[in-house]
């Protein structure tokens, strides 16, 4: 079996914490953040876990 080769795009956005959850950012918090409001900003500073739909569907790619 040929192995699967790394998603270096998700790879850069994502990280996999200890207990297997993965972390990501909040979209709309890269740029132009001067036009959104501070509360918008503080929100996506936070970051938030990947659901587990997703998780399934990207696993292989990480």
């Amino acid at each position: 079996m040929p192995k699967i080769k790394t998603h270096k795009g998700i790879a850069k956005v994502l990280k996999v914490r200890p207990g297997g959850t993965i972390k990501i950012g909040k979209p709309g918090a890269r740029h132009n953040s001067g036009k959104k409001n501070a509360a918008y900003n503080r929100r996506a500073r936070k970051g938030s876990n990947l659901s587990d739909a997703d998780k399934r569907r990207i696993k292989n790619l990480i």
